[in-house]
């Protein structure tokens, strides 16, 4: 295979719902489907004539038939059985059974999140510099100090199409915000580099990579490292752990918001931007319940929708709008709660 950012799985299951649920689920983790039926409704001819890079089977029925053994002996591509009957979409175990499938395919076929990185080079090359929103007076008559560290920390996550939706974002707001944010992009680690300087280039703040024993400062957007897990210690200092993230993401965004909603309950929030999957949904009922925020990029904003989708399914998200509406949602929200 030599797109790895838009595999082709061909999906055989003997249930209407399952078809379903795995066309949603392929789709929206950005895989293509090129095949989608029952088994019954195939030949030999067509296994052997449809290019995909990977056959996804899940039968309710014995596996043990004569379609599963003419597939596996008549095709070159890999066939993986399913993960079992698929919960629904809203279910409290959708998420985990869509993490384990996407961490086999992104094991045998790539990950899809691959197609972020050169998306990057034309926000290097943009000129444009957007309007900025005023610093609200109720603000400005408050000034902080430079570097103070931040006492309410968001957490902005994104998938594909996250570089420009934040850094659209960051364009809008000013600086002198009381508040700082950690950034999570899912992205391949060759690009993890030029991420700071693509999406903060125009704007007023700077964003970092993460240091570990620091606190996130007013005014800074630390980047979730890649590699390796971001947590935070009991004075709110950053704490790069040793250990990678849980499969199948890089960073995680579920386990990301875990540990902020622990460390920061009421004093943070969540803005889910442009993104596949649905990371993020499994932990943002514990976000909640600690008092956190969760707002959403709103879908017709996006490149990919799924992750912001899955968050307002749920009922997790507040608030939705595009990128710019939300900078300025905000600043609102900073200014009617400065006192």
């Amino acid at each position: 295979m030599t797109d790895k950012t838009s595999a082709r799985i061909a999906v055989i299951a003997d249930t209407s719902l399952q078809r379903h649920v795995l066309q949603q689920a392929l789709a929206g983790g950005g895989y293509q489907v090129v095949l989608n039926s029952d088994p019954t409704r195939l030949d030999e001819e067509q296994l052997v004539a449809c290019e995909t890079d990977l056959w996804l089977v899940d039968l309710a029925q014995s596996e043990d038939s004569p379609l599963v053994d003419s597939l596996l002996e008549r095709v070159s591509a890999p066939v993986l059985f399913g993960e079992g009957h698929a919960p629904e979409r809203h279910s409290e175990n959708y998420p985990r059974w869509e993490r384990s499938l996407f961490g086999k395919l992104k094991r045998l076929v790539g990950d899809p999140t691959q197609a972020v990185g050169p998306s990057l080079q034309a926000l290097l090359d943009e000129a444009q510099r957007p309007a900025r929103l005023e610093l609200p007076q109720a603000l400005a008559d408050t000034p902080l100090k430079a570097g103070e560290p931040a006492r309410q920390v968001w957490l902005l996550a994104a998938s594909l199409g996250g570089p420009a939706a934040v850094k659209a974002f960051l364009d809008a707001l000013p600086g002198g915000l009381p508040i700082g944010f950690i950034y999570a992009q899912h992205i391949d680690a060759s690009f993890e580099a030029v991420l700071p300087q693509a999406v903060g280039r125009h704007s007023q703040w700077h964003v970092n990579s993460a240091r570990h024993g620091d606190p996130v400062r007013c005014g800074e957007v630390v980047v979730v490292p890649i590699s390796n897990e971001l947590g935070f210690a009991e004075d709110g200092a950053m704490q790069i752990a040793e250990r990678g993230w849980p499969e199948p993401y890089s960073p995680s965004i579920d386990q990301m918001m875990l540990n902020l909603a622990q460390q920061f309950g009421a004093q943070c929030g969540v803005i889910a931007f442009s993104g596949m999957g649905s990371d993020g949904s499994a932990a943002a009922a514990y976000v909640k319940r600690q008092g956190g925020v969760i707002w959403t990029q709103r879908a017709d904003s996006c490149a990919s929708p799924s992750m912001p989708d899955s968050l307002r399914e749920g009922g997790y998200s507040s608030f939705s709008a595009d990128p710019r509406e939300l900078a300025v949602a905000l600043v609102n929200h900073l200014a009617e709660h400065c006192s």
